[in-house]
C-alpha cells in the first residue's frame, strides 16, 4: 500500500500511470514503418515541412516534425511515436477530467479511501479509452485525431474550471481566452473541431448568459481564436519554399482558400435511402468501442452528471447531436467511404470514456453503501476496487490487442519497395489509389529510394499545382493546354502516357490497370505493376523472374493487423500471382504456372475459385 500513501502528495502516480501505461502499450504495437491510407503522405509532408491533403494539417505536421529528430528508428517510426505520444496525452486528460468531475465526491468517512477511489476511477477511464479499437488503431501510426482529442479535452477542462471559479465568485476570463486560442489552434489539426463550438458555447451561456453583453471580452475572445488560427500562415509561408510535398501550393489567397476549404474534393450529390442514413449514423458506435457493458456504465455516468454537473451533460449530448447531424446529415458520405468518417468521432469517444469512469465510480458507490465495510479499510477492499475498475479495460485490451498489433506490419513498405524494384532505370509509373501512391512518395522522397523514377499520381493530373510540382514531366505538357479538370483524370492519364511513351519506359500500378480501360495501349504484367506498350509494338514476354526479388513479409506468413487497404494489397499479390500463372500455363510452362496458382491460394484462400477456373481452362483441374 506504499503507492497509496504517496497519492496525497504533489506527485500523483495514478496520473503518471494514465499516460505511461497507454504509451507502453502503443510502443509495443507500433507500426515499424509506413502504412497505408494517408500514412505515406503525412510522413512525406512532415519530413519535408510541407503540406498534406486539404486542409493541410499544419499543426499536426509541426508537432510530428519534432519527433523526426529522435536518435533511433527510421523517419516513419519516429513520426509514429509522435502519434503514440499524443494518444497517451489524450488518455492523461481523460484521467484529469474524470477526477476533476469527481473531486467533491465522498463514498465513506475514510478520506484516504475516497481519494484513492476517485483516482482509480480516473485511471480506469483513461485505460478504457486507451484500448478502444478506434484510438488504438490511430495510435500505432501517423494520425492527427489523437492530438485533436487531446486539445479538445483540455478545452473542456479549462471551461469546467472557469465555470467553477465563476460560480464561486472568481471571474477568470483568461480561461476562456486560452480555450478559444486552443480551439483556433486545433483547426490546424482537423476542422471537425468546429463541431464542438456549440457545446462550448452552451457551457459558457448556461453559466451566465449575460456574458454575451460584455463586448470587450467577446472581442478579446475572438482575437485569441484568430491568434490560434493564425498558425495556418504556415501553409503559404512554406509553399514559397517549394517543399517536397506541397499539396495545394498555397502561395496565393485563392489557392490557400482552395486548399483550406477542400475545393479539390469531388462534391457530386447522391441519393440517400434509410439504410445509408443508418450506416452513416452507426459510424458513431459506442458498443463497438466500449462494449455493451461500457455503454451501461456510460449511461450511469450520464445520470451522475445530470445530477451533479448538468452543463457537462448538456455539452456532451449536444456535441454528439451536432457531430451526427453534420457528419451523417450534411456530409452524406457514400457507403464505401463511411469508414473514413469513423475517425472523426475520436474526441467524442474521449468524453465517453470520462463518463464511463464516472459510471464506475457510481457503481462502486452502490457497492459500498450496500455492503458491510469495516471501519479500517484494508487491502482486500482495495483489491476488490481494482477488480471492479479494471476488469473492463483489461478485457478490452485482451480482445483488441491482436487486431491492433502492428509491430511487424511491413505490408505497405514492402508493397511500395516491390513496386520500385519492378521498374527499370529512369521509368515513369502512374499510380491511381492513395494507398498505392503514398508509400511510394515516402520511400522516394524521405528514404531516398529510386530517385531516378517519376511517380505521378493520376487523380492529381487535373490540378495545375501538381503539374508544377513535377516540371521534369509536365513543364511543356499538353495537359496545360486543355481543360483537363473538366475532362477528368482518365483523359489526363492518356495524354500523359502518349507524351511519354517511346521516350521513357512507362508503367502503371495495379489499381490503374483495373481502374482505366486502355484501348490504344496494352498493359504487360511485371509482378505487381504493368508496362505500357502500343498495340502495334512487339509483344515480348512478361518478366516472371521479378517475383524472386520481392519481399513477402506478412504475405505468406499472416500478420495480426489487417485493415481495409492492407487486405487489398494482399489481394493484389494474390491476383497478380493468378494472372502470372495463367500466362505461364498459356506458354506451356506448366510447372511454373501451377506454382504461381498455388501461391495465390496460399496468400488468399478466396482466390481458390479463380485459380481453379484457370486450371480448368487448361485442362489441369485438380
Amino acid at each position: 500500500m506504499k503507492l497509496f500513501r504517496n497519492s496525497s502528495t504533489l506527485f500523483d502516480p495514478f496520473l503518471v500511470l494514465s499516460c505511461i501505461v497507454p504509451f507502453a502499450l502503443y510502443m509495443a504495437t507500433l507500426a515499424p514503418s509506413v502504412t497505408f491510407f494517408d500514412s505515406g503522405e503525412f510522413l512525406t509532408a512532415t519530413a519535408s515541412i510541407g503540406s498534406a491533403h486539404s486542409p493541410g494539417y499544419p499543426l499536426f505536421l509541426m508537432y510530428a516534425k519534432l519527433f523526426t529528430w529522435l536518435p533511433f528508428g527510421n523517419i516513419a517510426f519516429r513520426i509514429n511515436v509522435a502519434t503514440a505520444v499524443s494518444s497517451s496525452l489524450a488518455c492523461l486528460v481523460v484521467y484529469v477530467l474524470t477526477t476533476y468531475l469527481l473531486k467533491r465526491e465522498s463514498l465513506l468517512e475514510d478520506e484516504r479511501f475516497n481519494r484513492i477511489a476517485i483516482k482509480l476511477a480516473g485511471l480506469a477511464a483513461a485505460l478504457t479509452f486507451s484500448v478502444t479499437p478506434r484510438l488504438w488503431l490511430q495510435s500505432n501510426h501517423d494520425k492527427p485525431y489523437p492530438l485533436l482529442a487531446f486539445i479538445t479535452a483540455v478545452v473542456f477542462y479549462l471551461l469546467l474550471k472557469w465555470r467553477d471559479l465563476y460560480r464561486s465568485g472568481s471571474d477568470r476570463p483568461p480561461y476562456i481566452y486560452v480555450s478559444t486560442f486552443l480551439a483556433g489552434l486545433a483547426m490546424a489539426v482537423h476542422q471537425t473541431v468546429v463541431l464542438f463550438l456549440p457545446a462550448w458555447f452552451l457551457m459558457i451561456i448556461l453559466t451566465d448568459w449575460r456574458l454575451l453583453k460584455r463586448i470587450r471580452e467577446i472581442i478579446l475572445t475572438f482575437a485569441f481564436a484568430m491568434l490560434g488560427f493564425s498558425i495556418h500562415l504556415y501553409l503559404p509561408l512554406r509553399a514559397t519554399r517549394n517543399p517536397l510535398l506541397n499539396w495545394g501550393d498555397s502561395k496565393t489567397i485563392d489557392q490557400f482558400l482552395w486548399h483550406f476549404l477542400r475545393r479539390g474534393y469531388p462534391s457530386d450529390p447522391h441519393s440517400r435511402d434509410a439504410s445509408l442514413l443508418l450506416a452513416q449514423i452507426k459510424a458513431f458506435n459506442l458498443p463497438r468501442e466500449f462494449t455493451w457493458l461500457g455503454v451501461i456504465l456510460l449511461i450511469l455516468g450520464l445520470v451522475y452528471v445530470w445530477k451533479k454537473n448538468r452543463v457537462f451533460f448538456i455539452a456532451y449530448l449536444s456535441a454528439v447531436l451536432v457531430f451526427i447531424l453534420v457528419i451523417a446529415g450534411y456530409f452524406n458520405t457514400l457507403l464505401d467511404l463511411i469508414f473514413l468518417t469513423e475517425e472523426f468521432f475520436t474526441p467524442l469517444y474521449l468524453l465517453s470514456a470520462v463518463l464511463i469512469g464516472l459510471g464506475l465510480f457510481c457503481l462502486l458507490g452502490y457497492a459500498v453503501h450496500n455492503a458491510r465495510i469495516p471501519e479500517r479499510i484494508g487491502s482486500p477492499v482495495y483489491a476488490l476496487c481494482f477488480v471492479l475498475f479494471f476488469s473492463l479495460p483489461t478485457a478490452m485490451c485482451a480482445v483488441n490487442y491482436y487486431e491492433n498489433d502492428q509491430h511487424n506490419n511491413y505490408i505497405a513498405f514492402d508493397y511500395a519497395t516491390n513496386s520500385l524494384r519492378s521498374l527499370p532505370q529512369n521509368a515513369i509509373m502512374f499510380t491511381w489509389g492513395d494507398s498505392g501512391a503514398f508509400p511510394l512518395w515516402y520511400l522516394q522522397g524521405v528514404e531516398r529510394m529510386r530517385e531516378d523514377l517519376d511517380l505521378p499520381h493520376t487523380p492529381h493530373l487535373v490540378f495545375d499545382w501538381y503539374l508544377d510540382s513535377m516540371p521534369r514531366l509536365f513543364s511543356d505538357s499538353n495537359l496545360r493546354k486543355f481543360d483537363i479538370a473538366s475532362s477528368g483524370p482518365e483523359t489526363a492519364l492518356r495524354i500523359a502516357i502518349t507524351e511519354s511513351l517511346g521516350i521513357r519506359p512507362v508503367y502503371i500500378d495495379f489499381s490503374t490497370r483495373y481502374s482505366v480501360e486502355f484501348k490504344e495501349y496494352v498493359p504487360v504484367q511485371k509482378g505487381i505493376v504493368y508496362r505500357i506498350r502500343k498495340i502495334n509494338d512487339p509483344v515480348g514476354l512478361p518478366d516472371t523472374s521479378i517475383w524472386d526479388n520481392y519481399s513477402n513479409r506478412g504475405i505468406f506468413d499472416k500478420i495480426s493487423f489487417l485493415d481495409l487497404d492492407t487486405g487489398k494489397a494482399i489481394m493484389i499479390y494474390a491476383n497478380s500471382y493468378v494472372e502470372s500463372g495463367e500466362f505461364l500455363l498459356g506458354i506451356n510452362r506448366i510447372q511454373e504456372g501451377m506454382i504461381m496458382l498455388q501461391r495465390a491460394e496460399q496468400i488468399s484462400p478466396e482466390m481458390k475459385f479463380a485459380a481453379d477456373q484457370v486450371r480448368m481452362r487448361f485442362g489441369l483441374a485438380r
